[in-house]
């Protein structure tokens, strides 16, 4: 069995939710990720063999991945790298989102600067 890519309205609604929780902290990464720009590969789960889809954004400012399993589930993350707003010795490494579409949850991956 072959997995196939996700429909665009699909695709464009993880986008949208890796921004929005980008924007929930009152920091912004422009337009990214744009779905039209994603790289697509099959994966095959060693233990079910399930065909999921990954969608890769590679080669900009920043790196994020989607993963659409089977069953309709998605989980994603996308790479954020900006100083966090409240906690001035952190910083946003990442956001991630899951779930099934439309209902889409998530949250940010914060990480503290070296010293």
């Amino acid at each position: 069995m072959t997995a196939r890519i996700p429909e665009p309205l699909v695709g464009d609604a993880v986008c949208a939710a890796l921004r929005s929780q980008v924007e929930k902290l009152g920091l912004s990464i422009g337009d990214e990720p744009v779905w039209s720009e994603a790289s697509f590969e099959e994966v095959t789960d060693p233990f079910s063999q399930e065909i999921s889809v990954v969608a890769y954004w590679r080669g900009k400012a920043r790196f994020g991945k989607a993963t659409f399993f089977p069953d309709g589930r998605v989980f994603a993350e996308y790479q954020v790298l900006l100083p966090h707003p409240e906690k001035p010795d952190s910083y946003v490494d990442s956001v991630q989102i899951w779930g099934r579409p439309p209902k889409l949850g998530g949250e940010a991956v914060l990480a503290e600067f070296l010293k």
